[in-house]
């Protein structure tokens, strides 16, 4: 039996060399799918004590990426996602609405459940009416009071989709409002672009985001049936990264998840793991993973080497992986 020699990151040091290079102009751009890059190489540990919606939106704001743990129902854990997706955005996509008959108490609670100012009224086809904001029910006592009598319905600021972010920001500002209703041919509400998104924009310009310009979060899932429907209600929320989180990546269980969730659909991006061989490494990828986890009982708090005797040390694990992995394209975590 050949009884190999590795290495764990306590066992090197880096020799310091010369450099031209200021701290100010590091370049910390990092790509961590096959299709998906950060600004920063930080992302947020999958637990329960850890990552929800408010870590993720901030580790995005800050060009890295939040992992929502998967300690939550499948409804639950895709809601989370929603909260990420619908923070900040160039244009709210399918935005929440309401029709002109509804009251002022359903506009009200609606405005609590998704955190929002303000609402487009739309007709039972999808034609827009009106906006219904802060300022046409500051001083409403009605509770019964229709929308249709409260909302504002003259002389609504409407633009096209794929209008551009510089014009956006003179409409609302000539017309001195804080929502730009998004119509299409039919004059059906498709989008809302509001001053707060602008303004996160300019606040956090290195934030990850998708093509949408909301920003980017993953969420973990397992294996079996109760990883598919996960899966399912994670791609329904429009997460960006599924990560299928399990101790041993190199197992059928694992492999069978992430062919499905490819074949569930061609957008998301997978990471998978956890690996310590190249082997592992390269079976994930055949099963269609965008990134590979590596790493066997790394963590400063794992005890699966040293109480179960298993796993690679994290120098040769990742040395070993990244060798096999030259030429994929597939990033390694």
């Amino acid at each position: 039996m050949d009884i190999l020699e590795a290495l764990t990151f306590d066992d090197v040091l880096l020799v310091p060399a010369a450099s031209s290079v200021l701290p100010s102009d590091a370049d910390t751009k990092t790509r961590i799918t096959r299709s998906i890059n950060l600004g920063i190489p930080i992302i947020s540990a999958a637990m329960d004590t850890v990552t929800e919606s408010a870590l993720a939106i901030a580790m995005a704001q800050a060009g890295g990426l939040g992992v929502v743990h998967k300690n939550l129902t499948p409804e639950e854990q895709g809601d989370e996602v929603r909260r990420v997706k619908k923070f900040e955005s160039g244009m709210v996509v399918n935005p929440v609405t309401i029709t002109p008959h509804r009251t002022l108490a359903d506009a009200l609670s609606l405005m609590a459940d998704h955190g929002i100012t303000g609402i487009p009224v739309v007709e039972p086809g999808g034609k827009l009416v009106g906006v219904l904001t802060n300022r046409d029910v500051r001083f409403a006592t009605n509770a019964n009071q229709r929308v249709s009598e409260l909302m504002t319905h003259e002389n609504l600021v409407t633009v096209r989709e794929g209008v551009n972010m510089e014009e956006a920001k003179r409409l609302l500002h000539s017309h001195r409002i804080e929502k730009l209703l998004v119509v299409d041919d039919d004059y059906c509400c498709i989008g809302l672009i509001t001053v707060r998104d602008i303004e996160k924009a300019q606040l956090f310009p290195n934030a990850s985001k998708d093509d949408k310009g909301r920003l980017i979060v993953a969420a973990a899932t397992g294996v079996g049936d109760d990883g598919r429907t996960r899966a399912e209600a994670l791609l329904d929320s429009e997460v960006d990264i599924i990560v299928v989180d399990t101790a041993h990546g190199h197992s059928r269980g694992v492999l069978e998840s992430v062919d499905q969730i490819k074949r569930l659909s061609n957008q998301v991006q997978v990471i998978a793991g956890n690996v310590a061989t190249p082997e592992g490494a390269k079976a994930l990828i055949d099963a269609g993973a965008d990134a590979v986890k590596i790493g066997i009982g790394p963590g400063s708090i794992c005890t699966t080497r040293i109480v179960a005797g298993v796993g690679v040390p994290q120098v040769s694990a990742i040395a070993n992986v990244a060798a096999a992995l030259e030429g994929t394209g597939v990033p390694l975590i």
